[in-house]
């Protein structure tokens, strides 16, 4: 048995179809895009959340040029996991305020997040975690091996 539909009906349902497809049009159009800014914001915030642990090490902390603006700052650092090296940069520029924290210097220890199953997604800083440490700990002398300082020298 076949299912006739009258005219006034296939035209409802085209009519239908039609408002849907410009609907999904306009929102593919109009829609909120993020800027470079927000996805960064998103990636730290995961690796801050989600991200794995390890042991790493400051390499530089410099200034680059940016077209059209002012200059980034760029965090360097390396790290190992299963015995792969992995050497990265972060953009820190709008983490300035937590940066001045802390003192950077190149040779610092730092813990470093990263993404398990794509290792070089990683952070050293984001807006709730920070990895970079206050100082190197000041182990005992051997007169006195019972004394342990874990402040940071200046």
């Amino acid at each position: 048995m076949k299912f006739h539909l009258p005219i006034e009906g296939q035209i409802a349902i085209g009519a239908v179809l039609l408002v849907l497809v410009l609907a999904a049009l306009a929102w593919l159009v109009f829609r909120h895009k993020p800027t470079a800014e927000e996805l960064e914001r998103k990636r730290r915030a995961y690796l801050a959340v989600s991200g794995r642990i390890v042991d790493g090490m400051l390499l530089d902390f410099y200034e680059m040029e940016v077209e059209g603006g002012a200059p980034a700052q760029m965090l360097v650092f390396n790290y190992r996991i299963s015995g792969v090296d992995y050497e990265c940069s972060q953009d820190v520029t709008t983490l300035g305020e937590l940066l001045k924290e802390h003192r950077v210097r190149a040779g610092f220890p730092c813990s470093v997040r990263y993404q398990p199953g794509n290792a070089q997604n990683s952070i050293v800083i984001a807006e709730s975690w920070s990895g970079l440490r206050e100082g190197l700990p000041l182990l005992p002398s051997y007169e006195n091996p019972d004394a342990l300082d874990m402040t940071a020298r200046g």
